[in-house]
C-alpha cells in the first residue's frame, strides 16, 4: 500500500502549483521574512571592535560558541543584533510546558483548549522577555569585560547593548509568529533552519581549504560526507516510521439504514516529539555557559572557566549531559502532546474499540504502553543521530557543523515537514477546485 506522502505527491504537479495563488503567497512571504532575518545577522552591535571580535570568535568557534553560532546564522560570531536569536524563547517555552504539567493553574489553561492556549503562549512571551533581558545583560557585562572589544566601555554601552539584543529577539519572535500564520512551516523552526543553512558554504570552503593545506586528508572527509548521506536516508526512514493500531467501529443504524462496520487505524509516530528534544537540550546547554566562554576568551579564571572547559562542545561531560537531556524532553514532550487517556475516550465516544481490549480504562493503559515502548526507541535513535556524528566530527577536526547530528536532524526534519505542508496546502486547493467544478455543474444542471 502507498504511503500518504507518496499518495500525495502523485496528485501533485506543476499546473497545481501554478494555480495555488495562496500557496504561492505564503512561499514569497516566508522567503522575505528569512531575509529580513539574515540582514540582520549582518548588522552589528553598537560600540564593537570588528578586529577584537573575530580574533575572539576564532579562539571559541570550537566550543560551545561554535554551536550557539550555527543556530544563530552566524550572528554570534559578528556578535549581530540578533545573536540570541530565539533561544531565550526556547528556554521560556520549556519553562512554561514544565510549569504546564506541574502547576494546576496551568495544567488548568492547558485543558482550556484554543483559549488556555493563548493565554499559555502571553504568558511564554512574557517569559521570553524576562529571560532575553538578564542574557543580554549578562553578555553585555561579559563583553565589556574581555579585553579590548568594547570601544567605548561604559553604563550606555551596557543599557544599549541590552536594548539592542532583547529587540532583536522579540523581532525575532514575531517574526516567527507571522511565518508560522501567514507563511510555510513553524516560524520557530525555519528560522533555526534558516541559520544553519545559511553557514554552510562557508564552512564547506574553510573544510576544503583546510583538505588543500593537507590538514584533512581527503579520505577522511569523504568518510564524514559519506556519514552524513547515511544519517540523512536514516532520519527519514524514522521519521516516517509508525505503529499502527487497529481500531474497529460496529456496525452502525442511521434511520432505516445499516452501515458497515469499518476499521482505521491510530498510528503512533516512532519519534512523536519530533526535533524538538535537540533543540531544547542545545538551548538549555548553550545559554548558560555563553558568558563562560566568553571569560575563557578573554584569560579568565575560576569557576566560569572551568564551566567552558567542561561543557566545550564534544567533551565527555557536554556529550552526557547532552544524550541525558534529549532523553528527558523526548519523553516529556511525548507526555505533553500526547494524551493516551483523551484518545481513549474519544474512540469510546464514536465507538471506536480495538481488537481484545475494553473501551476506556484499559484502552488508555494499552495506548500508553505502546507509546512507552516506541518512544524509548525514539529517544534511543535521537541520542545516536545527535552524538554520534559530532562525536566524529570533532574528533576528526572537521569544521562543517551542518554535518554533526543534530544540525542535519533539524534540516531534515524541518525540510520534511515544510514539504507535507505545501503538499497539504496543493491538496487542499486542488479539492476547491473540484468543488468549484461540482458546483457550477450542479448549477447547469
Amino acid at each position: 500500500m502507498a504511503s500518504a506522502a507518496e499518495q500525495l505527491a502523485s496528485n501533485l504537479n506543476f499546473a497545481a502549483f501554478a494555480k495555488a495563488d495562496e500557496l504561492k503567497k505564503r512561499i514569497w512571504f516566508t522567503l522575505g521574512a528569512l531575509i529580513v532575518f539574515r540582514l540582520g545577522t549582518y548588522i552589528p552591535l553598537p560600540g564593537m571592535n570588528p578586529e577584537a571580535v573575530a580574533d575572539l570568535f576564532k579562539q571559541t568557534q570550537s566550543g560551545v560558541l561554535g554551536m550557539f553560532n550555527m543556530f544563530s546564522g552566524g550572528a554570534v560570531g559578528r556578535l549581530a543584533i540578533f545573536a540570541l536569536n530565539i533561544m531565550p524563547y526556547i528556554s521560556a517555552s520549556i519553562i512554561v510546558q514544565l510549569l504546564s504539567s506541574v502547576v494546576p493553574t496551568f495544567e488548568a489553561l492547558k485543558k482550556e483548549g484554543e483559549q488556555g492556549r493563548k493565554i499559555l503562549n502571553q504568558y511564554t512571551r512574557y517569559l521570553t522577555l524576562v529571560l532575553a533581558l538578564f542574557q543580554a545583560w549578562a553578555i553585555a557585562v561579559g563583553l565589556q569585560g574581555s579585553g579590548n572589544l568594547v570601544l567605548e566601555p561604559g553604563p550606555f554601552f551596557l543599557v544599549s547593548t541590552t536594548i539592542t539584543l532583547v529587540g532583536g529577539t522579540m523581532f525575532l519572535l514575531w517574526l516567527g509568529e507571522q511565518i508560522t500564520s501567514r507563511g510555510i512551516g513553524n516560524g520557530t523552526s525555519i528560522i533555526i533552519f534558516a541559520g544553519i543553512i545559511a553557514e554552510f558554504p562557508a564552512q564547506l570552503a574553510q573544510t576544503l581549504e583546510l583538505g588543500r593545506q593537507g590538514a584533512i586528508s581527503t579520505g577522511l572527509l569523504l568518510a564524514v560526507l559519506a556519514m552524513a548521506v547515511v544519517v540523512i536516508a536514516f532520519v527519514v526512514f524514522v521519521e516516517r516510521a509508525q505503529r499502527r493500531l487497529l481500531i474497529n467501529y460496529p456496525k452502525r443504524q442511521v434511520g432505516n439504514r445499516m452501515y458497515e462496520g469499518q476499521t482505521s487505524f491510530l498510528p503512533l509516530k516512532l519519534n512523536t516529539a519530533g526535533v524538538i528534544p535537540p533543540i531544547f537540550a542545545s538551548s538549555l546547554l548553550l545559554l548558560p555557559t555563553t558568558i563562560a566562554s566568553f571569560s575563557q576568551a578573554s584569560g579568565g579564571t575560576g569557576i566560569l572557566s572551568t564551566i567552558a572547559t567542561y561543557l566545550a562542545h564534544g567533551r565527555p561531560l557536554f556529550m552526557i549531559l547532552y544524550a541525558a537531556l534529549i532523553i528527558f524532553f523526548c519523553f516529556f514532550y511525548t507526555a505533553i502532546v500526547f494524551n493516551p487517556v483523551e484518545t481513549a475516550d474519544n474512540l469510546k465516544k464514536h465507538g471506536g474499540f480495538m481488537p481484545g481490549i475494553r473501551p476506556g480504562e484499559r484502552t488508555a493503559e494499552h495506548i500508553d504502553r505502546v507509546l512507552t515502548r516506541i518512544t524509548v526507541l525514539g529517544a534511543a535513535y535521537l541520542t545516536i543521530v545527535c552524538l554520534i556524528p559530532e562525536m566524529m566530527i570533532v574528533y576528526a577536526q572537521i569544521p562543517i557543523i551542518l554535518l554533526g547530528g543534530t544540525s542535519l536532524l533539524i534540516v531534515v526534519t524541518v525540510t520534511m515537514d515544510t514539504v507535507a505542508q505545501v503538499h497539504g496546502h496543493l491538496l487542499a486547493h486542488q479539492y476547491e477546485g473540484l468543488v468549484k467544478k461540482a458546483k457550477l455543474r450542479g448549477a447547469k444542471r
